[in-house]
């Protein structure tokens, strides 16, 4: 898309890897480490709109040993590291906007420790929320943050992940129990541990969940994991407006349902769902839905809801109770975001992250379908509408630099809407480069000058993921 860089970070020099930094990662990397060019690229890049020179090399990172010999030479030398898992980001997270060199962990993909007794798992960090499901199902445990994307846990302990679970769930924040960190000097340290709860020092997992890559590299994350329920059923219902769908979401949550997901998506990602996914969903806004429970709380929750949405126009419930029904709508769900990206061909997305207060949020996405409407840009809307948390993503045509403009103009102004309603800029992506005007608007100058307070006493030579979050 060739974005312009926040100005901030466009005049800063990279900061290039000398040749004896690469002669002495070569010695101890070997064919494990990559100059080539394809490779450069790969890990240059995410599905943000930035444009960047990709790093200058590629650490294919095996243990927490190669982690920590990485990051004791980039520190001798003062050079650039960024930690890469799967690429997923949305928002910058990965780029080298200062040069130097990138350690892929996504060969760091064991399950180390189940103690299903205890609810807990620890992995590596890159394994992805699909592989561990998949190799504790014989525990009758799962883990349930699920971003859409089949991400590594180390990238979503990161960058503070949720998605469509986070309702009932929580968040990565509520459910890393433990970490295992390498710090910028190379020092390999341990914060919480696998007990339920701590009053001992300060609490660093939090500190470092959410921390984008910016205080160290995640090479460890002990998870909370939770029984796989003994029921479980989704629907989706039809209504007349994304108002009426938000208004039954609302009522829904201030009467206490316990409703484990709760998905919007407006009249434009049905459609493209439907095309994508070749399904007959009627094209309307539509709430999906999922209920956790016993047999008998599953059916009185979903006659709960069912009797909510009833009231405010919804209509056309259909119930999936199999596996392979859920899966289906699920998979659709998760698709859409490619799914949307066809129905402008060769456009891209420009997608916002605003969470508000649940009781402010039709006031919220009202605004943003207003302005969305009257700029005629194509815009779809999906959301995990349970906990406040929705995604307008506009779609523009990366050759028409005015549409890009203006798809930033709408997002600016949700933002500032949002955070007029006590809300934030970022539910679940994080701030990255895209989002760093917005977090001095929501924390204030003295909360930010208090965290490049924390990034220069743990990184005094800025060379964890430099540039992202803020500048230093």
């Amino acid at each position: 898309m060739n974005a312009t860089l926040p100005a901030h970070l466009s005049t800063l020099a990279p900061r290039p890897v000398p040749a004896a930094m690469l002669e002495a990662l070569r010695a101890r990397f070997g064919d494990h480490l990559s100059t080539a060019l394809p490779v450069r690229e790969q890990h240059g890049r995410d599905e943000s709109p930035f444009d960047v020179p990709p790093p200058e090399a590629v650490v294919f990172a095996e243990s927490t040993e190669d982690v920590a010999a990485a990051l004791a030479l980039a520190n001798e030398h003062a050079v650039p590291v960024i930690a890469y898992g799967v690429g997923s980001s949305l928002e910058g997270h990965l780029l080298a906007v200062q040069g130097g060199i990138s350690i892929d962990v996504s060969r760091m993909n064991r399950v180390l420790r189940i103690n299903p007794e205890d609810l807990t798992v620890t992995v590596q960090p890159g394994v992805t929320r699909m592989q561990l499901n998949n190799e504790i199902r014989h525990t009758g445990l799962f883990f349930p943050i699920d971003p859409g994307a089949d991400a590594s846990l180390g990238g979503m302990a990161a960058t503070r992940a949720s998605g469509t679970n986070a309702v009932r769930y929580g968040t990565m924040r509520e459910n890393v129990l433990a970490l295992q960190v390498v710090t910028a000097s190379g020092e390999v340290i341990r914060t919480g541990t696998r007990a339920k709860k701590s009053a001992a020092g300060y609490d660093l997992t939090r500190l470092m969940v959410g921390s984008e890559g910016t205080l160290g590299i995640i090479t460890e994350v002990t998870l909370k994991l939770y029984p796989q329920p003994e029921s479980v059923s989704a629907a989706v219902c039809s209504f007349p407006s994304v108002e009426a769908a938000v208004a039954t979401t609302i009522q829904v949550i201030q009467l206490g349902v316990p409703i484990a997901r709760c998905e919007l998506l407006d009249a434009n990602a049905v459609r493209a769902v439907n095309r994508h996914d070749k399904l007959n969903l009627r094209e309307a806004p539509m709430l999906l839905m999922e209920f956790h429970g016993t047999a008998d709380s599953v059916q009185q929750q979903a006659g709960v809801v069912q009797d909510v949405a009833r009231d405010q126009g919804g209509d056309n419930f259909e119930w999936a109770t199999t596996p392979e029904e859920r899966s289906r709508l699920w998979t659709a769900r998760h698709h859409a975001y490619f799914a949307a990206l066809q129905l402008k061909p060769g456009c891209r997305s420009v997608t916002t992250d605003t969470c508000v207060p649940i009781s402010r949020l039709a006031e919220c996405i009202a605004l943003a379908v207003t302005e969305a409407d009257e700029a005629g840009l194509p815009y779809y809307i999906v959301g995990h509408v349970g906990d406040g948390n929705f995604h307008i993503a506009y779609l523009i045509d990366p050759a028409i630099p005015a549409e890009r403009v203006l798809a930033e103009r709408l997002n600016d102004q949700l933002v500032r809407h949002a955070l007029k309603l006590e809300g934030t800029c970022s539910g679940e992506h994080g701030i990255g480069l895209h989002k760093q005007g917005f977090l001095l608007d929501e924390a204030g100058a003295g909360a930010v000058a208090m965290m490049r307070t924390l990034k220069r006493a743990l990184d005094p030579k800025n060379i964890l993921n430099p540039g992202k979050i803020f500048a230093l």
